[in-house]
């Protein structure tokens, strides 16, 4: 059985792809071999072999459903999309940032772009640069978007990089020259390292508004992620100032900057989500093999670099989730890679384009060139439900008010609507 997705214009039928990384031996792991050293060629962002992947139909289903895409506009190297708060039933205005440092307001239903003005300036290169945006819970009377962007030390090493998170007012939504002004600094990664890899730097406010998450990854260098003292390899928890939520679960810790941490122990986060029943969940990129779909729990250590259920580029071996029981085990592992890079939950609104995939979670994926939709289950389980080959790496993907866009990755990047068939 095959998926058909046909660009409106350009009509494309496409097998059913499902990616597959062979490996010569197991990605089961002994415990006494554990790579922490650096490893500054490790980017599945960028790179995967031929060797990694293999056609399969183990995913397919009688009733999953099908649809066209319809090219709205064009970006260079887009990176994250945010849809602005409307009152109707219209097409949705998106906020899309690009890697290089420009946000756009687009009109979804022209294709038109307008570019804002006063974004402050970024450190470019690598998987750095924007990054992530997304409007305040009360944005409908602040005018207020969370940004997050790599910057440079300005100290004395230049060649030092890492994330940092602003909190900005949107003016001139209405005009052609909107603005970011009023620009005030939340959080950023400390210490700022060599390196342009895994700052994972995606931004989720709570359900009720009043706590902000932040995906901090550990910047290719590993053992951060268990290092309390530094912030990286971290899921943050601030309250929408950036100061320091009351509860938070590391607060009697000696080192001042973990009272910021909600969970430790993760490599390159690059999607989180609220469920429908208010459970936070992200994904993040392992190594070669074992990227994961975990469930975000208060306090818990998700075992990076010590566990996983990959092995590292240079063959050495990892131990896997079971070995280490101490350490929280993803619900899902993908064996070989989709390289998730964003995710999205579908919510019937006031459009219901695909009914089958309510509260479903829409993970858009690199290598894999896809788009996977995951069910949540009885305790606190979930699955892969469906995979569709889309023939790009997708950077985004966004359901807003019953409706489906994709955000392809590069140059030439196109902003896609998913209309069902």
């Amino acid at each position: 059985m095959t998926t058909n997705i046909e660009r409106l214009g350009k009509p494309l039928t496409l097998p059913l792809i499902i990616a597959a990384l062979l490996f010569s031996t197991s990605a089961c792991s002994k415990p006494s071999s554990v790579d922490t050293s650096p490893d500054a060629a490790e980017s599945k962002e960028t790179q995967t072999s031929e060797a990694d992947v293999k056609v399969s139909d183990a995913q397919v289903s009688v009733d999953k459903p099908d649809f066209s895409t319809a090219e709205i506009a064009t970006f260079d190297e887009p990176w994250a999309m945010a849809a602005l708060p409307s009152t109707d039933s219209k097409s949705p205005r998106l906020l899309v940032t690009q890697k290089t440092g420009e946000l756009f307001i687009v009109d979804t239903a022209t294709g038109a772009k307008t570019r804002v003005e006063g974004v402050p300036e970024v450190a470019y290169g690598g998987q750095g640069g924007l990054g992530d945006i997304i409007v305040a819970p009360d944005f409908a009377t602040s005018n207020t978007v969370y940004l997050s962007y790599v910057e440079a030390d300005t100290g004395g090493d230049s060649n030092t990089f890492g994330a940092k998170v602003i909190k900005a007012t949107l003016l001139g939504l209405e005009t052609d020259t909107p603005m970011l002004q009023v620009i005030a600094p939340i959080w950023e990664q400390s210490p700022k390292v060599k390196g342009q890899g895994h700052y994972s730097h995606r931004l989720l406010f709570s359900p009720d508004g009043r706590y902000l998450y932040i995906s901090s990854g550990e910047r290719q260098e590993k053992t951060p992620a268990q290092d309390m003292s530094v912030n990286l390899g971290k899921i943050i928890r601030l309250n929408a100032d950036g100061s320091i939520p009351a509860d938070n679960p590391f607060l009697d810790n000696t080192n001042d900057i973990a009272k910021q941490f909600w969970t430790i122990g993760h490599r390159n986060v690059l999607g989180m989500t609220f469920d429908d029943s208010g459970q936070l969940w992200a994904h993040e990129m392992g190594p070669r093999g074992g990227d994961e779909f975990n469930l975000i729990e208060k306090g818990n250590n998700y075992g990076w670099p010590v566990v996983s259920n990959g092995r590292n580029y240079s063959g050495i071996d990892i131990p896997d989730h079971d070995t280490k029981p101490e350490f929280a085990a993803p619900k899902i592992t993908w064996t070989p890679v989709i390289s998730p890079s964003s995710i999205s939950i579908y919510a019937a609104g006031s459009h219901n384009d695909f009914p089958s995939w309510q509260g479903n979670a829409l993970i858009s994926g690199l290598s894999s060139k896809a788009l996977i939709v995951v069910s949540f289950n009885e305790g606190n389980t979930a699955a892969e439900r469906y995979r569709y080959d889309m023939g790009e790496r997708i950077r985004s993907v966004l359901a807003v008010d019953g409706q489906v866009w994709a955000l392809e990755d590069g140059n030439g990047g196109q902003l896609l609507r998913l209309l069902p068939k």
